[in-house]
């Protein structure tokens, strides 16, 4: 109860707060000094400039601007520190240097206003690079209050969605997206070197070709004709290539119609180009030299670290063929299995899973997959794929089975995929049949025949080599980021819902979203150590979410406990570390979930489920969900989270069926969490901030790892949320990674 209070006063001074900076506003306004109608402000330098050139800018006049970050007001004088693109520098503003008046106007700025600030530059007593202040202008004001700081289970999702406030918190972010836009630069400067041309082909298109995916769809009113969004550059480029433009080159956006894991968006940015008259070798020649320069222009090295790897891109790159590299990393020799029966049989003794549809090639592919990326760490050329997962590319005159392609691997991800292309116009429809006969059969990446692609190869294009970059990955590798979302500006994320998603079961429908952050300004509203509550309570009394926006009120779904009882709860009958670990881990993956799913408003009562799903577990294991009950009414916890906590035993130790979404999660997701950190804790990092899909796929089908955690159980979760496993292990390893920093800052303790 002390806790559930707390919270509610909590809310109510931060909804003040919002109320008192509207207020200061008004009152900027009818003074005259509205600061919105302020349409420029010359800026001559910006902090590491001054931090930089202090020998020849000491006392000379400088004009900085940026957002107030933090500020002292000490009588007469005051220090605040200006954070620009470059970073924060100090302030000292005194009433005898800017007068009385504005000295006044400047004690009631509010911490995230913009200011700009002249003065001169000196040191002070503590030798700290400042700026003397002779005068402060406010340039706009900020009538939401900051973060106080990035942590706990709302971390990710806020900094993603709200990537403009984790910009403005967080140095180590800005400096990745300033390095992505000099990667970028780097890029295009090096193949201008090389004379290629940068150019632009069209982003709709009636046939989506050029890879293996599947498409966006949407229509054309004024054509009234329905076009697909790219996938790829190449069929556009390689139309450049016939009409005589010798080296051309792309970066632009692509869309592909798929799931998002750590390596994948459904939109991202694509580098393609195309150089006639050469050859796969020169492609991987031209790569290795644009790595290294790139690295070299961005990082200041060619030695960069990527997880617990240091990526040597200045010794020369390793090149083996796709047939070596499974034979190096299983013994089997693909040029000695003589047909696809063959090749089928070694892949159900390996527990290689294929379709009916699939062919030695296809298998081939498959094993290479399986066994031998994740042992790709330092950069390594893999070439000569088989013929039938490479449509567009050209045979080896010697084997024809095989074609002229590579792939450069680094720490076990596919960084580029090049070709010698195929400019063979009758050879190029034959595998355009190919792959419309495994669309026919079931396969939605496969390509049609692009007829107007297929009269440029037949007016002729010449020798060519192409290869296509992720740009993304590429800035992934020399930022050192686990995620692509990490690299992208504006990730792409599901759209919060306005009902919930744990609707009553008499079929009501919450209304209105909650956005949670903590305040700079209301620091004390911080829970107690090991806490993630957010005021989420006082926030839907007070009609207005932590950020000061306005919310529904409707019948979401509550928590009759707070965390910190539901944690003390937990503690009372869990003495084990590993059991309350594990009970944290569920909690923060519950919380992801609630937002993945939309359903923020509810994120507290989805936790604390989660929290407190096993708690009878350690003292009455052959109890299991059926104590639960007595255990959670005698703490006066509620019979939804009371039967929400029972249904994810059931068909093991209870009769409650998991119905609704949050029940389904839970009962999904209880036994893989115990699944991934088993796999986490194999891998270099202990963490599963590099685990990924495949390999937590193989330790699944290895029933003897992990054998406590049922297969079973999980199977059926996806089944029961209506997703493949692919899906559930994507998002319930990202659930984890969100929440894996503060489950070890919570467990310091025990």
């Amino acid at each position: 109860m002390a806790d559930t209070q707390n919270q509610s006063k909590e809310q109510q001074d931060l909804g003040q707060l919002l109320k008192i900076r509207r207020e200061k506003l008004s009152a900027l306004q009818e003074a005259g000094k509205d600061p919105f109608r302020i349409t420029k402000y010359d800026v001559t330098h910006h902090s590491e400039e001054i931090r930089e050139q202090f020998a020849t800018l000491e006392n000379a006049h400088v004009s900085v601007a940026g957002r107030l970050m933090s500020k002292r007001i000490m009588g007469k004088a005051s220090f605040c520190h200006v954070q620009d693109l470059e970073g924060m520098i100090q302030c000292y503003v005194a009433r005898d240097s800017i007068g009385e008046e504005a000295y006044a106007d400047f004690k009631k700025y509010d911490i995230g206003d913009l200011v700009g600030i002249e003065g001169f530059v000196f040191r002070t007593k503590t030798g700290e690079i400042s700026i003397h202040a002779e005068k402060v202008t406010l340039l706009s004001k900020s009538l939401q209050i900051l973060p106080e700081k990035w942590h706990g289970l709302t971390n990710t999702d806020i900094r993603y969605r709200q990537r403009y406030t984790d910009l403005i918190m967080n140095e180590d972010v800005r400096k990745i997206f300033v390095a992505r836009s000099r990667i970028i630069s780097s890029i295009r400067r090096y193949l201008d070197g090389q004379g290629f041309l940068e150019v632009e082909t069209p982003m709709l298109v009636s046939n989506a070709g050029g890879a293996a995916a599947r498409p966006f769809e949407t229509h054309y009113n004024a054509l009234n004709e329905d076009v697909k969004l790219r996938i790829s550059l190449e069929l556009y480029l390689k139309r450049l290539i016939v009409g005589g433009m010798e080296r051309v080159y792309e970066i632009g956006r692509v869309f592909r119609n798929e799931g998002l894991d750590t390596r994948h968006n459904p939109e991202f940015t694509l580098m393609e180009l195309y150089q006639a008259y050469t050859d796969y070798n020169g492609m991987m020649d031209l790569t290795e030299n644009m790595f290294r320069h790139v690295a070299k222009e961005v990082c200041g090295t060619t030695t960069v670290p990527y997880g617990e790897e240091m990526i040597d891109l200045g010794k020369p790159f390793e090149r083996i063929t796709m047939v070596e590299a499974v034979k190096k990393y299983t013994g089997i020799d693909f040029d000695e299995v003589p047909d696809t029966e063959a090749a089928k049989k070694l892949a159900d003794e390996k527990e290689v899973h294929y379709e009916d549809r699939h062919v030695k090639g296809d298998i081939l592919n498959l094993f290479f997959e399986e066994f031998v990326e994740e042992h790709l760490i330092q950069p390594v050329f893999v070439m000569d794929h088989p013929v039938e997962v490479s449509p567009l590319t050209k045979r080896k005159p010697d084997k024809p089975d095989y074609v002229e392609r590579f792939e450069l691997f680094i720490y076990g991800r596919e960084m580029c995929n090049a070709y010698s292309e195929l400019n063979d116009p009758i050879d190029q429809r034959e595998r355009f049949k190919a792959q419309e006969a495994a669309l026919a059969a079931g396969d939605e990446e496969a390509n049609t025949t692009d007829e107007d692609f297929m009269n440029a190869l037949e007016i002729g294009m010449p020798p060519t080599g192409g290869i296509g970059y992720g740009i993304d990955r590429l800035v992934m590798l020399l930022t050192n980021q686990p995620a692509i979302r990490d690299v992208l500006l504006f990730p792409t994320m599901k759209s919060l819902k306005k009902s919930s998603g744990s609707r009553e079961r008499n079929g009501k429908e919450p209304a209105g979203t909650t956005a949670k952050s903590g305040s700079r300004e209301n620091s004390e509203a911080a829970t107690e150590s090991g806490s993630w509550d957010s005021g989420e309570a006082a926030a839907e009394s007070s009609g207005k979410d932590p950020a000061g926006n306005v919310t529904g009120s409707g019948d979401r779904k509550k928590s009759s406990i707070s965390r910190g009882q539901a944690l003390e709860l937990l503690k009372k009958y869990n003495k084990e570390p590993f059991h309350i670990q594990h009970a944290l881990t569920v909690e923060g993956v519950m919380r992801w979930f609630a937002k993945e799913f939309g359903y923020g408003e509810e994120e507290e009562f989805w936790g604390i489920t989660g929290l407190l799903h096993d708690i009878d577990f350690e003292l009455y294991p052959e109890e299991h969900c059926k104590k639960a009950p007595e255990l959670l009414r005698e703490a006066g916890v509620g019979e939804d989270m009371i039967y929400a906590v029972c249904s994810h035993g059931y068909g093991l130790c209870s009769e409650e069926e998991p119905k609704l979404e949050m029940e389904k999660v839970l009962f999904a997701t209880d036994e893989l969490t115990g699944l991934i950190w088993s796999c986490a804790l194999m891998r270099p990092s202990k963490s599963t901030s590099d685990l990924e899909v495949k390999s937590l796929k193989k330790k699944f089908k290895d029933k003897k790892f992990a054998a406590g955690c049922s297969r079973e159980v999980i199977a059926k979760g996806a089944e029961r949320l209506g997703w493949e496993l692919d899906e559930l292990f994507e998002k319930t390893i990202l659930a984890m990674r969100s929440c894996e920093m503060a489950v070890a800052e919570a467990m310091k303790g025990n």
